[in-house]
């Protein structure tokens, strides 16, 4: 095992996949020699050339479009968006045809597409470059979404995503980059689809993912001090979602809190909560609690900008509420 940073876990990825298979490249502005705006690609092109690591115009669209011609025609293609809020000007090539052509053509073709990104803020970059857009993304089908919240899961969950014959949008948050976990010496991958208890708990289930699982492990150590058991679950993929998982904790505890940094209205948290709620209901013995930032754009100022995004002392909050709920 070797402790590296989670940005070095998504390049030793890469790294090792073009080593593996010849047919996938890098598309992406700025990925080559400066190695992209969080600098997760610097390094590779020397090591594989210009071929297949390939800066592209500022063109999210277009970039998105040439991955989707060239994983028909066999190669396997990982797109760098540069920041998550980019991606909307790619929405017409990744839901129309990217996440529809195996639907539409059947075994005739497959689009082994990666879609790299990072999301979120915390960095005081403001409304057009600190936003999370997942739940976006959960309404497509035929889109998978892979949102790692270790070095660990990121590095194994990359190797999955490229080597799957879908669609996948790998979300990195931003604030993880610098973040710093153990990671395994030997080749291994992660599967998509599937959750993990993180933190075991009796008394309430508190559900994340990426950025946010970090927050909601500092809110079960408070709440611990208060005598309250926290199981805390990283999502880790929001689709496929694990429903199984999650519906075990819950039936264990009777009390959920979900927590995201995406916005309130039509999150992530909305989706999955409803799904619990149909299949649940009669184990629940509290409403389903909701940790997610308010519904307005993300601000640039650091103190508004806190004010607006969601943190371990929110999710603290929520889980009191649920346990007084009777």
């Amino acid at each position: 095992m070797s402790e590296i940073f989670y940005s070095q876990a998504i390049r030793d990825a890469l790294r090792e996949e073009m080593a593996r298979d010849e047919r996938v490249l890098l598309l992406g502005e700025d990925i080559a020699g400066y190695g992209g705006a969080f600098r997760v690609t610097r390094g590779l092109v020397e090591q594989f050339g210009p071929e297949r690591i390939r800066n592209t115009p500022i063109s999210e669209n277009s970039i998105v479009g040439v991955a989707v011609g060239s994983a028909m025609l066999g190669a396997r293609p990982i797109v760098e968006i540069m920041f998550m809020d980019f991606i909307t000007l790619a929405i017409d090539q990744l839901f129309n045809h990217a996440a529809k052509f195996r639907f539409m053509f059947g075994e005739q073709v497959t689009l082994p597409i990666v879609i790299r990104t990072p999301s979120g803020g915390r960095r005081g970059y403001g409304p057009t470059h600190s936003q999370s857009l997942e739940s976006l993304f959960m309404s497509m089908p035929g889109i998978k979404i892979a949102a790692p919240s270790t070095p660990h899961d990121a590095k194994g969950m990359l190797k999955s995503a490229i080597r799957d014959n879908n669609p996948v949008l790998f979300v990195e948050n931003k604030s993880l980059y610098g973040t710093r976990g153990e990671v395994p010496d030997e080749d291994y991958v992660v599967p998509l689809g599937s959750a993990k208890v993180v933190r075991e708990g009796s008394h309430v289930t508190v559900i994340s993912y990426s950025q946010m699982v970090q927050e909601c492990l500092r809110a079960a150590q408070m709440l611990e001090r208060d005598g309250v058991s926290a199981e805390v679950i990283d999502l880790r993929t929001l689709n496929p979602l694990d429903m199984d998982t999650l519906c075990r904790s819950i039936e264990k505890t009777g009390r959920v809190v979900l927590a995201e940094e995406g916005h309130r209205t039509g999150g992530v948290c909305a989706e999955i909560g409803f799904q619990l709620f149909e299949k649940l209901y009669y184990y629940l013995d509290a409403p389903i609690k909701r940790v997610a930032a308010l519904d307005v754009p993300v601000p640039a100022s650091p103190v508004l900008e806190k004010f607006v995004l969601p943190d371990h002392q929110d999710v603290y909050e929520a889980v009191k509420e649920v346990l007084a709920e009777v």
